[in-house]
């Protein structure tokens, strides 16, 4: 394997960071290029029919998602709540990573802690609470000999642009609609 070499670190920088620096390059020259192609409009699909799971389906890719059983559901896979938290532990573990090798900086892994807090009586409409988060915490764990301001400076950048840190942190516009479905 082919390693390079950051000059500001004893650090090794390895094929794959070279990989996904000049994969992004490539993604950010053609976006670039022609910003209307940079907004996107990515759609899902979610059926619930006899019980509680629900299949979901993006293009090619496919999921389901149940309550356990102290709520009616089989378990026939992770509730909802699982695959929101997960997008954010992976849309924030790998943004940094990406941005890392995109800036030649050598993190040879990142790891992500979320907790995240909740009212479950207020699912149920109860005791007056909100059902959204109550307060989510995030830690990161970084193995590099990047200096600290260099990290920080990262983390912090990757935060302003993550979008499922974002969805997560801001408010946006959510529009709703529904519709009679005949069988």
């Amino acid at each position: 394997m082919t390693v390079t070499t950051r000059n500001l670190s004893k650090q090794r920088q390895t094929d794959r960071d070279e990989h996904i620096r000049s994969s992004q390059k490539q993604v950010m020259d053609r976006l670039s290029a022609d910003p209307e192609k940079a907004v996107v409009t990515l759609a899902m699909s979610g059926t619930v029919d006899d019980g509680l799971a629900c299949h979901v389906t993006q293009g090619k890719h496919r999921a389901i998602m149940d309550m356990g059983a102290a709520m009616g559901g089989e378990a026939r896979g992770p509730s909802p709540g699982f695959f929101a938290r997960a997008g954010i532990v992976g849309c924030v573990a790998i943004a940094t990573r990406m941005a890392a090798a995109r800036e030649g900086l050598v993190f040879r892994s990142v790891h992500l802690d979320l907790e995240m807090e909740s009212d479950d009586l207020a699912l149920f409409g109860l005791g007056g609470g909100n059902a959204g988060p109550l307060e989510t915490r995030i830690t990161l764990q970084i193995d590099t000999e990047e200096p600290d301001d260099v990290v920080s400076d990262l983390v912090n950048r990757v935060l302003e642009m993550d979008p499922w840190f974002l969805a997560l942190r801001d408010p946006q516009k959510v529009s709703v609609a529904w519709q009679r479905r005949s069988v």
